[in-house]
């Protein structure tokens, strides 16, 4: 069943088919307004309008001598952005501040209940759903990168529509599932930062106590040691089989990786493989599970990161691969969290006049600070504890959305009726 077509839907008799424009209304200005009566009026840029959370809290205040443009909204509408990409991401929100009006991007449509007819925060999860998302999106209109939705098209939609009272009861099912969902965001993003502060305080004063000392990469404890990658680490990278010759790539058993897929994880797959073939036939090498990659090329944030492989994989020339000698004793999963935590140092040595990318020499020329093993261990068993925690509240949001997602397509397809659902049993699934 699908809400792309609500006509085509087996819908309770009391409920009815309605185009958006006809139970919902979209904010204007009110005739008289004068703003050269207010000092400030608050200002809602694209910026603040939330992605995966409901209200909007932030705004900044400008001089009313300053609002030359902008959308005029009022306390308490939903915003909904109207420009690719944000439309298309999903982004939108209530306003929830403290002043009866403000201006807001001219990017978003405000829009607010009819009395007796509709709830606003219904048509905001309802628009969460990516089929009508997608639906919508193939109806914006412009040119290339600035595609608008029209007003007139989110008005004439039709979407299915309950009695009031269901409205309400279905904005609660939901709402108690993105609450849920809005609380292991917050224990993820608290979870990072603490991690971040541990990183900066580990890695530059330890965990004995010990005085510091003065170094050429900063203050390090007293007992630890600089020095740099290639004293202690081989640095290797893959290549890249010839994409002309199908034997090289057709049915490839051999995991090939690249850049995109480093990303601070352990590698158990690969959107591409390469054949034995192309492996003997290019400068793409077999590195074993446990190698240490590191992103040398990379657009936006990609450069400068590290993943563990968790296969025997090959990779092309992009990709780094760090192996520890035997003559210097350095733990792997130790440098994986100290390259993280150094991610922008490593980043500000890449070199290149259209493209800055980093290189084999330039890693193997990266200063690190390390203690002995035993130190190295316990600092990385800290950070690895953390990414537990992080991961498993990862895996919760995830489950938690999906179970978002599933609910708001059934409660408004009606294939679920909110008097069926055991509220208790929910409420345990969300608690626990």
């Amino acid at each position: 069943m699908s809400l792309i077509e609500p006509e085509n839907l087996s819908l309770p008799d009391d409920w009815k088919i309605a185009a958006i424009g006809d139970v919902y209304d979209f904010t204007k200005k009110p005739r008289g307004l004068k703003l050269s009566e207010y000092p400030f009026i608050p200002f809602i840029p694209m910026e603040y309008v939330p992605l995966g959370k409901v209200c909007i809290h932030d705004f900044d205040s400008k001089p009313s001598a300053e609002i030359s443009s902008g959308t005029y909204v009022e306390k308490g509408d939903f915003l909904l952005a109207k420009i690719t990409p944000s439309f298309e991401n999903g982004k939108q929100g209530i306003v929830a501040i403290d002043h009866d009006f403000a201006y807001a991007t001219t990017e978003v449509i405000p829009i607010k209940a009819k009395p007796n007819l509709s709830d606003k925060m219904y048509l905001f999860y309802l628009l969460l759903n990516s089929e009508i998302r997608h639906e919508l999106a193939g109806k914006m209109e412009g040119s290339t990168g600035r595609q608008r939705l029209g007003k007139n098209v989110l008005s004439a939609k039709k979407i299915p529509l309950p009695p009031t009272d269901e409205q309400t009861k279905i904005v609660a099912v939901l709402s108690a599932i993105q609450q849920a969902v809005e609380l292991q965001e917050n224990l993820i993003n608290n979870t990072q930062e603490l991690k971040k502060a541990l990183m900066q305080k580990l890695f530059t004063e330890g965990l004995c106590g010990e005085p510091q000392k003065e170094t050429e990469i900063g203050l390090v404890p007293e007992s630890w040691s600089v020095n740099s990658i290639g004293n202690f680490c081989d640095v290797k990278s893959g290549g890249t089989p010839s994409r002309n010759e199908n034997t090289y790539w057709e049915n490839g058993k051999i995991p090939w990786v690249k850049t995109g897929e480093i990303d601070y994880c352990i590698i158990t797959e690969t959107e591409e493989h390469i054949t034995e073939s192309g492996l003997k036939n290019s400068s793409a090498m077999l590195f074993p599970k446990g190698t240490l990659l590191m992103a040398m090329y990379g657009q936006g944030i990609t450069r400068g990161k590290v993943a563990f492989l968790g296969i025997e994989a090959a990779t092309n020339q992009a990709c780094a691969a760090i192996f520890p000698k035997t003559e210097i004793e350095i733990e792997i999963l130790f440098l994986y969290y100290y390259f993280e935590w150094q991610y922008q140092r490593i980043r500000n040595l890449s070199h290149g006049a259209n493209q800055k990318n980093l290189s084999a020499t330039i890693i193997k020329s990266f200063e690190i600070a390390y203690p002995q093993v035993a130190e190295q261990n316990e600092i990385a068993a800290i950070f690895k504890s953390i990414d537990r925690k992080i991961q498993f509240h990862t895996n919760k949001k995830q489950l938690l959305t999906e179970l978002f997602n599933t609910m708001l397509h059934k409660l408004m397809t009606a294939e679920i009726r909110v008097n069926e659902l055991d509220l208790t049993e929910l409420e345990q699934t969300l608690a626990n």
